[in-house]
């Protein structure tokens, strides 16, 4: 090699090296400093990035000007003295040869907002949804929404996301719950608000928290020593976990050119197994399987029935269906909340033997058909065939994963959406999540207070406020029991966490949907948020925002008197007569109550009980028509003046994943 070529070659090598060091020295903020960003008022502010190893970086703001190095592994963070509500500001970052220049920045009041799907619900798809947006304009109410993401390990960032100021034009995909709580701060406070959506529907309490405060939980630190440490070692055990557990339940899984005779009437399926409809496969065998999964039933028609105008009624499938009749496919899409209705094409019913054959695909969750056996029936004129009941049921395939989904272990959210957000100044954290957690709704009891102690030592800003909602009103009416409810003993494990300082907690047993767990009035829960943010730390101590609270109880020899605390003006009925109430003696079997109002009291009776021991109010799945209010109109929560044995008392998290 000549020399001249030798030290080009040099030349282009250190280029090329000076090239990829800029490449990864690129002087950058986290994720969540952006245009249009808010930041929090009256408080330091912690602003941090990367750069490259050493680099001097310098930040100013309204007039501060703050200078720090970048560590050995280019981290660098500064912090601003507090600053009063105001803006537009700019924020200017600079390093040896770059400089970052965020716009249109505001200082106010900044509120996390997590969950599950009721915190992650659209303002579009809320209740005067369309409307709400149409008169959305206001730039001084912001929202930034946290991708999804599930992670084995911590992780300390987030993929650049732009804050939005709300207007017709953005607010539809905001937090409808968060967004009518910071539309009311805003009219009540005049400052601007800020809210950082970081939920994800259907997720469990136990994949938001810390492996640190798992690790604090006896009945949960067991599965610390076998989380997956990479998500080849996930997969790997999901493998074998799913195709196992199908063998196990059927044996092999059947030639792809097997399956494709499965929508066929003449296919002989009575060697396959059976599922009940509606219900999840999960209590039937294939806890926590997800994957495609075929069902079939057949029935017989008089050729009369035969020829009239038929729909096929399957209720809900989680999460997608593909549905044929005598071969044919009449329908079929995802959508695990939706009810599948398929009208049937002229001439496809027969005389005789007709095959009714889905296959259902779920991706995580629950899965199977679900929902009311009511509602799986096939509609013939004015008449109909009910077909709830076992079907025939064969595994096509389970679904493997190449990474864990987010409720897959503990840990995965607080690590992928949690942990990067630990730090950025905030006025507080609204929480609406539970109905994930209703089967094991005692241990939520335990675990709910140390996620919030665990996250309010992350963050470092004392015992942040931290409010939350307590479930709404769930599930048919008809369905209640006295004789214990899940539901119930979620509710209560909320309340009881009241105990926590600087929490707080709305109800709202009294706007749920016995359909629908999404009660699309998320006007209502964002304004008792709000009015207990307004009592609470702004300077309103004499706002109503609570509903009745049970203070005192007190047994007489037929009757149980209960005094309530935070009745306003006084307790009432909202129509008569007052609703909700059940009582019950040393049998511990309880019996719907007399119940009157006197004064702040609520006194309760039954004739058959002469001795009675325990009250319990609103003690059902769905609470709805328990109608005891203040003057406020504010509902009472449910509650119960026993310590009985609970019916999910030791249920716990059982991962799908070993």
């Amino acid at each position: 090699m000549s020399g001249a070529k030798a030290v080009l070659r040099c030349c282009m090598a250190l280029l090329l090296i000076a090239v990829a060091g800029s490449a990864r020295a690129e002087l950058r903020l986290h994720g969540l400093f952006s245009d249009h960003m808010v930041l929090q008022r009256d408080m330091p502010l912690r602003v941090w990035g990367s750069a490259a190893p050493g680099e001097a970086v310098q930040l100013v703001f309204r007039g501060q000007s703050l200078r720090t190095r970048a560590d050995a592994r280019g981290r660098w963070e500064m912090r601003l003295k507090p600053e009063p509500a105001g803006g537009p500001d700019i924020l200017r970052v600079s390093g040896a040869s770059q400089q970052v220049l965020l716009q249109d920045l505001l200082v106010g009041e900044v509120w996390l907002c997590s969950g599950q799907s009721n915190m992650e619900w659209s303002l579009i798809n809320a209740s005067d949804g369309p409307a709400d947006v149409a008169a959305a304009a206001d730039p001084l109410l912001r929202h930034i929404k946290i991708a999804h993401r599930a992670s084995l390990q911590p992780i300390d960032d987030i993929t650049p996301t732009a804050w939005q100021a709300s207007s017709p034009a953005t607010a539809g995909e905001f937090s409808a719950v968060a967004w009518h709580f910071a539309r009311r701060l805003r009219r009540e406070l005049g400052v601007p608000v800020g809210l950082i959506n970081a939920s994800w529907g259907g997720s469990h309490l136990e994949t938001w928290m810390s492996r640190q405060a798992i690790a604090g939980q006896k009945d949960l630190r067991g599965w610390l020593p076998q989380l997956p440490a990479t998500n080849q070692e996930f997969s790997a055990r999901d493998r074998a976990a799913k195709l196992g557990q199908m063998r196990r339940w059927q044996g092999e899984a059947a030639p792809a050119d097997l399956v494709s005779a499965w929508a066929d009437p003449a296919y002989d399926d009575r060697h396959w197994k059976s599922l009940l409809v509606p219900g999840a496969w999960e209590s039937q065998g294939l806890a926590g399987f997800d994957g495609q999964v075929w069902y079939r039933k057949t029935i017989k028609l008089t050729a009369a029935q035969a020829q009239q105008a038929a729909m096929l009624h399957l209720g809900k499938v989680d999460d997608c269906d593909e549905t044929h009749v005598n071969g044919v496919k009449v329908g079929g899409f995802c959508g695990w909340d939706q009810q599948r209705r398929y009208m049937l094409p002229a001439g496809l019913l027969v005389a005789g033997s007709n095959l009714i054959a889905v296959r259902v695909r779920d991706d995580g969750g629950g899965g199977g058909l679900h929902g009311a056996a009511a509602a799986v029936k096939l509609q013939l004129g004015d008449s109909e065939i009910g077909l709830a009941g076992n079907w025939q049921a064969r595994i096509e395939a389970p679904l493997l994963k190449d990474a864990p989904d987010f409720n897959d272990l503990p840990t995965l959210l607080f690590n992928g959406m949690l942990n990067p957000l630990v730090g950025y100044g905030m006025r507080g954290l609204l929480w609406y999540q539970g109905e994930s957690n209703v089967p094991r709704a005692a241990q939520y009891g335990q675990i709910f207070p140390a996620f919030i102690g665990d996250l309010r030592q992350r963050w470092g800003q004392g015992s942040f406020p931290f409010y939350f909602v307590q479930l709404a009103a769930f599930l048919p009416l008809k369905d209640n029991r006295l004789s214990g409810s899940p539901w119930a003993e979620l509710r209560e494990a909320q309340r009881l966490t009241l105990a926590v300082p600087d929490t707080g907690m709305v109800v709202a047993t009294d706007i749920g949907d016995a359909g629908d767990i999404h009660p699309r009035n998320k006007f209502a829960v964002g304004q008792r948020l709000a009015g207990l943010a307004l009592r609470q730390l702004y300077g309103q101590p004499n706002l109503t925002a609570e509903g009745p609270t049970l203070q005192r109880v007190l047994r007489k020899a037929d009757r149980i008197e209960l005094q309530f605390a935070n009745v306003g003006k006084g307790l009432q009925a909202r129509g008569l007569p007052l609703l909700g109430f059940t009582i019950a003696d040393a049998s511990q079997v309880f019996l719907p109550a007399q119940a009157s109002i006197v004064d702040d009291r609520v006194i309760v009776s039954h004739p058959q009980l002469r001795h009675p021991q325990a009250v319990r109010f609103g003690w059902v799945d769905n609470p709805q028509e328990s109608n005891l209010f203040n003057s406020a109109d504010l509902p009472a929560a449910p509650f119960r003046t026993d310590s009985w044995q609970l019916v999910t008392q030791g249920a716990s998290f059982q991962p799908p994943v070993p």
